[in-house]
């Protein structure tokens, strides 16, 4: 894909996670009245949830025809030739936007063949913007980010995602290990945020057992450009069946991974 294309892309994404940034904040102001249905436990979803999602799809529908979707509530949809997918969470950190904790964002990135190439994430509780396009780099409001200088996990906060995908056998001992070894630990409630302080040096790092490609593929690219390694999210049919996350600053390769370890 050319250059210009790509940067093409990444300015679509960019307007239409603006726009759902403010459909979203008009749904949090009234998030105590919206119709909320418990899809399993632990897991919510609104109509603020579906009518973000709708309007993110439209929108990149009508300026990317030959694009497929992959989505959190609605079904996907396969790219014509030589499109890719965009892939979407509308919130993500539903329950904390339904309780009102300012941890949930927008999150669209765009993919083809095996690889990343747009990710955009939008807070719009702080007006944040997180950019990146392979390649070019990563961005906050146009600002050029980096992950954190860090050599060992003494050196600042791993931010550990849980769902009910996963077992408490799963992840105590990621949190076990980490303490063990002088880290301490945060849980974001939005893994796409979470995977974006990872990416401004906010955070050292972010590990999870089990992630949702729209809940992570825009973060994961932001990590990478900002000079960061992460997992080959995308191998194994990443894309549709998710899998693990590991993601923070090349030196601590190695130590985040063996958090998992046996």
């Amino acid at each position: 894909m050319p250059d210009i294309e790509a940067a093409h892309r990444l300015a679509i994404a960019e307007a239409v996670a603006r726009e759902a940034g403010q459909l979203a904040m008009r749904y949090y102001r009234r998030r105590g009245q919206l119709d909320i249905v418990q899809k399993g436990l632990q897991d919510l979803v609104s109509e603020a949830d579906r009518e973000v999602e709708t309007l993110i799809r439209t929108r990149l529908a009508a300026l990317c025809p030959d694009d497929g979707f992959v989505g959190e509530e609605h079904p996907p949809s396969d790219p014509k030739a030589g499109g890719g997918h965009w892939v979407i969470d509308p919130i993500d950190g539903t329950w904390c936007f339904l309780n009102g904790i300012a941890s949930w964002c927008i999150s669209i990135a765009w993919c083809r063949d095996g690889s990343i190439d747009t990710g955009v994430i939008y807070d719009p509780c702080t007006e944040e913007l997180f950019t990146a396009r392979r390649g070019g780099g990563a961005f906050l409001n146009g600002e050029a980010i980096r992950v954190a200088d860090a050599a060992d996990l003494t050196a600042g906060t791993v931010s550990v995602g849980y769902s009910m995908r996963s077992t408490s056998d799963e992840i105590v001992p990621v949190i076990e290990k980490l303490l063990r070894q002088g880290g301490i630990y945060h849980r974001h409630g939005s893994g796409a945020l979470g995977l974006a302080w990872t990416a401004a040096g906010r955070l050292i790092g972010y590990v999870e057992p089990h992630m949702n490609s729209w809940d992570c593929l825009a973060g994961l690219l932001l990590v990478e450009e900002a000079g960061g390694f992460v997992c080959d999210f995308l191998a194994d049919d990443g894309l549709v069946n998710g899998g693990r996350i590991i993601a923070g600053p090349k030196p601590l390769e190695n130590a985040l991974e063996g958090l998992f370890a046996a």
